[in-house]
């Protein structure tokens, strides 16, 4: 029931958002201490504004009403991924080139998994990140297990 959910968020606010200059980072809908939480993850590239986010929300929570798509209490939340965003595709290592990260890959390097620095380039599935020390190193997308923007 979730995922149908989900999806058809997921196909409102990509038909929504374009129109407000907005993108879709990403949708959940869970159950949590307090009860059932539908969470939208909205970005752009002139950054998200609490309008942004109110806007969405007010739209978003219209369709809801008028579709009865959920058949119990819940809350709507509407935000940013935030400053330390996740890094989960080319196009976000892409779209945020000379800017910092954090990469965690799944098999350590001479010795370490955490690397830190700037995303000098992306070429085809290769990131390259000058670290603090200088160096610059290379990895393919696939040896990535985790990465976010730092700060």
């Amino acid at each position: 029931m979730s995922e149908l959910i989900i999806d058809k968020v997921q196909r409102v606010l990509q038909s929504l958002l374009p129109a407000m200059e907005l993108e879709l980072f990403d949708v959940q809908f869970r159950r949590e201490g307090h009860g059932w939480v539908l969470r939208v993850f909205i970005e752009s590239e002139k950054g998200v504004t609490l309008d942004n986010c109110s806007d969405v929300s007010r739209e978003l929570g219209r369709y809801l009403d008028v579709e009865d798509l959920i058949d119990h209490a819940y809350t709507l939340e509407v935000s940013s991924p935030g400053l330390e965003r996740p890094l989960r595709s080319i196009d976000d290592f892409y779209r945020y080139r000379e800017k910092k990260a954090r990469i965690k890959v799944h098999h350590a390097i001479e010795g370490e998994k955490v690397f830190e620095g700037i995303i000098e380039k992306v070429v085809d599935d290769q990131i390259y990140l000058k670290l603090d020390d200088g160096r610059l190193m290379q990895f393919s997308f696939e040896m990535i297990n985790k990465a976010r923007l730092a700060i």
